[in-house]
């Protein structure tokens, strides 16, 4: 049986992305400049600065969880099912469809933006443009020896990012039970990379100061702000949350 569908409350997850390797979240590259890279990172175009896009997070964190096996397809597409249950389509999202009533995704994943201390750090460094570096690569030629060189476009190994998310609550199971499993994508991404080449060191990062806050129903009519959620003040880490939804939840 499906529980009833009512919005209860959103929590929100907020927090730093610190880049411990440099990063590599691709763009698209207009024009080709002399010195210049036919690899560039993703910018935001008001700022024309670095942004790690809240599909890059929330995608690497839905993969690392599908490929644990239980949500594994044997064609290995990004898993979908009509289940009304399936927890994972239920917090990440599935496709649309008149047959499967278990309410809205829960998980939204915004784009994370450099934080002040970052960007003014980007700003008096000389060696980066943009807030960005060229690294320099080779491949070898296994018969001749010749090199080809690539030249990749990266944000610098230091980098910190704001990120945020809200989660939102609409069935008994949702919260912690579900929330869970945002924890555990976010836990298995730290062990893992964000962005491409991944297995040359790229991309190795961590989530750090992490708050839980929320809006319930009634916050939201009387025009209340956030409030932290209990018992969660001193928990600043994604395996402490995680502990923590463990231990409270069922």
């Amino acid at each position: 049986m499906v529980d009833n569908i009512a919005f209860q409350k959103n929590i929100l997850i907020m927090g730093t992305i610190v880049c411990d390797t440099g990063m590599h979240i691709g763009g698209v590259k207009e024009s080709m400049e002399i010195g210049g890279t036919d690899n560039p990172v993703i910018l935001d175009p008001r700022s024309n600065l670095p942004i790690i896009p809240g599909s890059s997070i929330k995608g690497k964190m839905r993969s690392l969880i599908e490929l644990q096996g239980e949500y594994l397809l044997d064609d290995g597409k990004p898993h979908s099912c009509d289940k009304p249950n399936c927890n994972l389509c239920i917090v990440f999202g599935r496709g649309a469809t008149e047959d499967v009533k278990s309410g809205p995704t829960r998980l939204i994943v915004r784009d994370a933006h450099p934080t002040e201390g970052t960007c003014d750090w980007w700003g008096r460094n000389e060696d980066l443009v943009h807030g960005t570096e060229i690294k320099g690569e080779n491949w070898i030629n296994r018969i001749t020896s010749a090199a080809d060189p690539r030249f990749i476009e990266r944000v610098p190994a230091g980098s910190e990012f704001e990120f945020e998310m809200i989660y939102s609550v609409y069935q008994t199971n949702d919260f912690p039970e579900r929330l869970k499993l945002v924890f555990e994508g976010m836990h298995l991404l730290e062990d893992n990379y964000l962005g491409a080449s991944g297995s040359r060191g790229y991309g190795k990062m961590r989530f750090k100061d992490i708050e839980l806050k929320q809006k319930t129903k009634e916050y939201y009519m009387n025009g209340n702000d956030w409030a932290a959620v209990s018992d969660t003040g001193e928990l600043k880490t994604t395996q402490a949350i995680l502990k923590w939804l463990n231990n409270n939840a069922g």
